[in-house]
């Protein structure tokens, strides 16, 4: 069963390469979704695939961007397939 994640990272995770990365891991792993920066300095993050795979994925930005994410706020949700592949979003997106 395919779940959604929508997350929120904080820290110094803009002009870092975070979003490039975030879509090279996603590829790898055959997530669907997207990934943008926010104004306010976050990033935000949507994913689809099964829950397993969404673990990994996360453990992998996690792993990558561990000295520039101070916090996480995740929530898990049903996942509506409405995703074809993983994009880089932009603010008036």
């Amino acid at each position: 069963m395919f779940k959604r994640i929508h997350v929120f990272y904080t820290g110094r995770v803009q002009g870092v390469g975070f979003r490039y990365t975030v879509q090279g891991i996603a590829e790898d792993l055959d997530v669907k979704g997207w990934v943008r920066n926010l104004r306010d300095g976050r990033v935000e993050l949507i994913a689809e695939q099964k829950e397993e795979i969404l673990k990994e994925f996360l453990e992998r930005i996690n792993k990558y961007f561990l000295s520039y994410i101070k916090d996480m706020q995740i929530s898990w949700q049903q996942a509506t397939e409405e995703f074809k592949g993983f994009e880089i979003r932009f603010f008036w997106e």
